[in-house]
């Protein structure tokens, strides 16, 4: 075969010409969950039953004559519905798959061109199941533009992703564009960072693309560290030759020769997976000397992070990289001017390099059609929590909460998973840097300004939904411990001020708290927010502000009621037994360990509560659901 990299055009349709003769082609989640899940195991009993009966299956790596292809994806982000097996061209999704299962699908779907009724996803709402996974909510009101290959390409196959236009746009930046048009491109659609800040990727390629000098990096930030968030980990895991090909074209723009791709070393799926994709690249003529049949030189390697969440910020990143203990350093100079090892750097995460060939191919003026007026396109989110459908999900920026958490998560959910009407509470947005969103944020559109503007931000894309049972003093001080824990101790501010900041929010949740605690706790979060070096420490204290302000109520009830509203505080857990629904049976009085329940038949039972000791087993030993805490 000619030159790969030169021959892209030849590539697709070698690969189209081969994909055509196979009667079904088997796609495989090879996500970091489904594979926790035995998905691997499935795709190995996937060839051994075709080829138990006497058809020929192949991997897209052999390119084998064969009837069916079997395909290892990355994440196809309905993570919890794993392992998922996908069988096109009908795109039939089966949900849940064992390796019993394997054998029946073989025979009633690629054989006898039928459904498996049972592993067919199922509407939490009415109970429908959906053959087709395009018509699922899930995916169905989606507009996965960046993800449109994550799930569905064979990680490993470089034709594939050339055959679905990959490498095209980097081609055409290296031989057709100066850097100035590239920067104008990117800068006149409207894309902005997704790793938090939001700031013009086009403005900071401009910025780095002016300063001339012999050497100049281009980084990609994949330490994703946010408590509930998995993007950039899928994006790597499932799509890396989209990283390297924005990696690319960010190099053209900006007339660097070196890229990084910083990975914390929690990731061992994502970091496989980018060397080989690097690899490939390499041995195509894609990155390495002489990219694309020119004289221009680029190459990539991938450094693995020890997983300081510190480490996510960029100065701190590059410290790291250096050899030096990752901590973040004053600013300016901003590394478009001095950055790793002094030299002229530009810095975006994940999803902002894999998006970037999109905003080439749809062209700037395609591309801003997308979104909002000042937050242009589609953003990735992690949705986690209290809701039916858990996943990687991607919305136009403008989707409001409502259409996330109603439509394409399912709805909210109680403690047991049950779909539990309108028992929606709050979500954190943004992780540990991030804020809360209430329920009359549900028809926000969510964008930069709208989530800067009521105290929370996009950040990386976390989102976990709470419902009415969850308690918000809990979930700041959940992310003020992570927050504390993961400083890097460099300015006294974010050092100390988180250290007396979780000092205060214990106080609350364990009944000591006064009136000042929560004036001393105000103040003190707003003096962390101005006064620390880094972005990470300014932004520590948003979940505390976020909750102060839309739940100062719960806060009120923990400090002067000495009561935790939705009883998960311990300390300030108050057992009682609603009377309508005790039936005297005694039950709950022989199982406390303490006799603090009395009674007499006929009469509802009553706790004493200054002998219970909150054990919790009364409730447990409730048949009637009378007893409850709060």
């Amino acid at each position: 075969m000619p030159n790969a990299a030169l021959d892209l055009e030849l590539r697709k349709q070698v690969y189209e010409d081969a994909a055509s003769l196979y009667k079904s082609k088997i796609v495989i989640c090879a996500g970091t969950g489904c594979m926790a899940n035995g998905s691997m195991a499935i795709f190995r009993r996937f060839q051994e039953v075709v080829k138990e009966k006497g058809l020929k299956i192949t991997v897209s790596l052999k390119k084998e004559e064969a009837d069916y292809l079997l395909a290892e994806s990355g994440c196809q982000g309905f993570c919890q519905m794993g392992p998922l097996v996908t069988v096109y061209p009908q795109a039939i999704l089966y949900t849940k798959v064992q390796l019993e299962d394997v054998e029946e699908i073989v025979e009633k779907t690629l054989i006898g061109g039928g459904y498996i009724q049972r592993l067919l996803f199922e509407r939490p709402d009415n109970g429908e199941k959906v053959e087709d996974m395009r018509k699922i909510p899930f995916y169905e009101r989606q507009h996965r533009l960046m993800l449109a290959l994550c799930g569905n390409i064979d990680v490993n196959d470089l034709d594939e992703y050339i055959a679905n236009g990959g490498y095209f746009m980097a081609r055409k930046a290296v031989l057709h564009m100066t850097d100035e048009e590239i920067c104008k491109t990117v800068l006149d659609s409207g894309l902005r960072g997704r790793g938090g800040g939001g700031f013009p990727t086009g403005r900071k390629w401009a910025l780095t693309r002016v300063h001339e000098n012999d050497v100049k990096y281009v980084i990609c930030n994949g330490d994703e560290g946010d408590p509930g968030a998995f993007m950039d980990r899928c994006v790597m895991e499932g799509n890396p030759h989209a990283v390297l090909e924005g990696m690319i074209i960010a190099a053209m723009a900006v007339n660097a020769t070196e890229g990084y791709i910083y990975v914390r070393t929690e990731y061992p799926l994502a970091v496989s997976r980018l060397k080989k994709a690097i690899l490939i690249a390499r041995e195509s003529g894609i990155i390495g000397k002489g990219i694309f049949g020119s004289k221009k030189n680029f190459d990539i390697q991938v450094m693995e992070g020890a997983g300081a969440f510190v480490c996510g910020e960029e100065t701190a990143l590059m410290s790291s990289i250096e050899g030096k203990r990752g901590m973040p350093t004053l600013k300016p100079p901003f590394p478009a001017e001095s950055g790793l090892f002094g030299k002229p750097t530009v810095i975006n995460n994940v999803e902002t390099f894999a998006t970037v060939p999109l905003v080439l191919r749809l062209g700037a003026e395609g591309y801003a059609k997308l979104g909002t007026a000042n937050s242009k396109g589609t953003k990735t989110f992690a949705l986690t929590g209290h809701v039916a459908n858990t996943g990687l999900i991607e919305v136009p920026f403008g989707t409001t909460l409502r259409e996330i958490v109603g439509e394409i998560g399912g709805g909210v959910v109680d403690d047991d998973g049950k779909l539990c009407g309108c028992d929606f509470k709050a979500v954190q947005i943004g992780g540990p840097s991030g804020g809360c969103l209430t329920q009359e944020h549900l028809d926000l559109p969510l964008d930069y300004d709208n989530l800067t503007a009521v105290g929370a931000m996009v950040g990386s894309g976390g989102l976990v939904v709470m419902n009415k049972n969850t308690c918000m003093v809990k979930i700041a001080r959940f992310f003020m411990q992570f927050t504390q824990n993961e400083s890097c101790g460099k300015c006294a501010p974010c050092r100390e001020g988180t250290r007396q900041m979780l000092a205060l929010l214990d106080d609350i949740i364990e009944g000591r708290a006064t009136a000042d605690t929560l004036s001393l706790l105000e103040e003190l979060a707003q003096l962390v927010k101005v006064s620390s070096l880094c972005g990470l420490g300014k932004t520590a204290p948003n979940p505390v502000l976020s909750t102060l302000k839309y739940f100062r109520e719960e806060y009120d009830a923990h400090v002067f009621t000495k009561r935790c509203p939705t009883g998960n505080c311990e300390a300030l857990a108050v057992y009682r037994i609603i009377p309508e629904k005790c039936k005297s049976c005694s039950i709950c009085a022989r199982k406390c360990p303490v006799n603090a329940i009395k009674g007499a038949k006929g009469v509802p039972y009553k706790i004493d509560p200054e002998k219970c000791i909150k054990c919790g087993a009364c409730i447990d030993s409730c048949k009637f659901g009378a007893i409850v805490k709060g």
